[in-house]
């Protein structure tokens, strides 16, 4: 047997190295399959390279955008600074054109000084006509320009002597006007105070009259007055029971009304001594004046049932007299206006409100109707039937002259059958 011969089958599938088909066809296909992965990671990389460029892009975009906006934002600052420097400007050149007013006749001597020193300008410029003159001789190619300049500053000139003129005669104009407004205001001085001598005549003669027609109203009017009372009481206490009902009512009425305008009188008086009658503030405890007044008013209604609240009332500077009779006409008229309900509901109370002190007293009787509300406080307006709720109607209008003559205000708010609200302010002593 031959053992130096290979086996063909083998030799087939063997190549030099000893290396095998199998391993070339393998390590074939595997260097195949590598440079796939190479061209796809190469294709990768590529796609990653341009996002990578066009995020580039953007943020250089957004980096440009940010530039123009801070830019944008710088300008916009720029213009705010220079539109409060306009402001600043325009308040300047306001105040500057007020001061003017005042400086007119100063500067009708500074005019004139400035005409004589254009006078001398007007010499300067010929001088400088004869240079520029010359100085065309040596500017051929500006021969031209020059010309036409001259020309242009010469009607200039021209315009600015024309405007000169203009400027004096309209100073020569103001300055008469200016005089002429200073005699009519120096006349018209001379006629007010005239007026305020006139006026203050009258003034007085109306209080000397006024208070001679309180005198009458005091005496004159309360004589007859007091003998119709009177009489009316003995005629029915000596011939009461001899009459008949009739006769007896009609006495009762004449007494009751004349009773009506005892209180009446005594109310007008009282209103028209407000008008004269000088205040001394004083720093009035409110609330312990009007605790006080609530205390002898309910003892004088013990017979009702009478609910009062009384909240903190800070204090006011006022003349404490009249200001307690504001108190006692709005609780006596809550009182009053109450007397159909079971129970009365009053409370009181106040507030700060910037400059003032308001106060309000609020009950829960009669009412009224908003329409009417203006009525409130004028003399004789009443918005109820005297025979439901007796009264003057003056007691209102005391309280709107006292408040009025302290530098207040007096409103009012209801609602028909629910009730009414009174308010009052007080200036506020901010230095307390």
């Amino acid at each position: 047997m031959d053992t130096g011969s290979a086996n063909p089958t083998q030799s087939n599938h063997k190549m030099a190295g000893g290396i095998s088909t199998d391993e070339v066809i393998a390590s074939t296909s595997e260097m195949e399959l590598q440079n796939e992965e190479k061209e796809k990671r190469a294709a990768e990389l590529v796609i990653a390279n341009r996002e990578l460029a066009f995020q580039n892009e953007e943020k250089e975009k957004r980096a440009a955008e940010l530039i123009i906006a801070n830019r944008e934002l710088a300008f916009q600052n720029e213009e705010k600074g220079k539109r409060a420097a306009e402001l600043t400007i325009a308040n300047k050149e306001l105040a500057f054109q007020n001061d003017e007013k005042g400086k007119r006749a100063a500067e009708l001597t500074i005019a004139n000084k400035e005409l004589a020193f254009q006078n001398e300008e007007k010499g300067k410029r010929a001088a400088e006509l004869m240079i520029a003159n010359k100085e065309l001789a040596f500017q051929n190619d500006e021969k031209g320009k020059r010309a036409a300049k001259l020309t242009v500053a010469n009607r200039e000139l021209a315009f600015q002597n024309e405007e000169k003129e203009k400027r004096a005669i309209e100073l020569t104009i103001a300055n008469k006007e200016l005089k002429k407004a200073e005699d009519g205001i120096r006349q018209l001085n001379e006629e007010l105070e005239q007026k305020v001598i006139q006026r203050t005549t009258q003034l007085e003669m109306a209080n000397k009259e006024l208070e001679s027609f309180s005198y009458s109203v005091a005496h004159d009017l309360r004589t007859p007055l007091r003998a119709v009372h009177g009489y009316a009481r003995i005629l029915k206490e000596d011939h009461g029971a001899h009459l008949g009902a009739e006769a007896n009512r009609v006495m009762n009425n004449i007494m009751v009304y004349a009773t009506k305008m005892g209180q009446l009188i005594d109310d007008l008086l009282t209103f028209s001594r407000l008008g004269r009658k000088e205040l001394v503030k004083v720093t009035i405890p409110m609330h312990e004046l009007v605790t006080g007044l609530c205390t002898e008013i309910r003892n004088e209604f013990s017979n009702r049932n009478i609910q009062i609240t009384i909240s903190e009332l800070q204090p006011a500077q006022g003349d404490s007299i009249a200001i307690k009779q504001v108190w006692l006409n709005l609780i006596s008229n809550a009182i009053k206006y109450t007397k159909l309900k079971d129970i009365a509901i009053i409370e009181i109370g106040s507030g700060v409100k910037g400059n003032e002190i308001d106060y309000y007293i609020k009950d829960n009787g009669a009412g009224f109707d908003m329409r009417y509300a203006s009525k409130l406080f004028g003399v004789f307006q009443r918005l109820h039937s005297d025979e439901t709720f007796e009264g003057t109607g003056v007691g209102l209008a005391i309280v709107h002259r006292i408040i009025s003559k302290h530098g207040g205000r007096v409103w009012a708010e209801g609602k028909v059958n629910e009730g009414a609200v009174f308010n009052f302010s007080l200036p506020r002593n901010v230095t307390s």
